[in-house]
């Protein structure tokens, strides 16, 4: 009997912190997704229960705060991601996600997880921002818009999270479509105005990323940002 119990109590945390399977969600931002970050929303919409089915899968999860700290965050970035394409995909064709509940879509509580509802800036600003105060989210966030950070065509994994937030970051530093630096004069994305308390001090901030550096005498324009919708064309 005590042998019984003991096995028992073994399973039960497998059972308690069982994590998403990403692999369809991977197999997803691979099939329509470029390497560039454009997105085949046609294509989509045409096997539409596809991504409903992933949706679903991140809906259902019911211990997310009892997991790791890489593990939930891994989670909210692809839940983020996933939902925001099914919005586009639910209300295409849009020529830009701010057509959209007259441009305060991301205020609109859409989104369940375990029964509560979020809306966009709820994962993003009360969780994401909030508990993992990490300012390289921007750039694996992707709104659905050609000057939003470029969405990453694989699932974010815990194991490899780190990484691959770092190499958005590095990439998106590096592409002159996002930022445009030289010693002189930066001109950045206004994500890093919109955001700037959460990269701190901004020019070592930049200098970490870029391969161009800057320095308290470089003059900082913000970039016009292009809200037209991130398709693959």
């Amino acid at each position: 009997m005590r042998k019984l119990n003991f096995i028992f109590l073994l399973l039960i945390p497998v059972f308690i912190f069982a994590q998403p399977d990403y692999t369809s969600w991977d197999k997803f931002l691979k099939k329509h997704v470029s390497a560039s970050g454009y997105v085949d929303y046609n294509a989509i919409k045409a096997e539409k229960k596809t991504l409903q089915q992933i949706t679903q899968q991140f809906s259902a999860q019911t211990k997310v705060d009892l997991w790791a700290k890489n593990e939930r965050l891994a989670f909210w970035i692809n839940a983020y991601n996933a939902y925001t394409i099914q919005l586009i995909v639910d209300n295409f064709p849009i020529s830009s996600i701010q057509d959209l509940d007259k441009g305060k879509t991301w205020d609109v509580k859409r989104i369940t997880v375990n029964g509560k509802k979020y809306s966009l800036n709820n994962i993003e600003n009360d969780i994401i921002r909030k508990q993992f105060k990490d300012p390289r989210i921007h750039f694996a966030l992707n709104c659905g818009a050609i000057s939003c950070p470029p969405l990453l065509n694989k699932a974010y994994l815990p194991k490899t999270l780190d990484v691959q937030l770092e190499t958005q970051t590095k990439n998106f530093f590096t592409n002159k479509l996002y930022q445009q630096i030289s010693p002189t004069t930066a001109k950045i994305s206004k994500i890093m105005d919109w955001y700037k308390s959460d990269f701190g001090n901004i020019v070592n901030f930049i200098n970490k990323y870029s391969i161009v550096k800057v320095s308290g005498k470089t003059k900082f324009e913000y970039l016009p940002y292009d809200w037209a919708l991130n398709i693959k064309k």
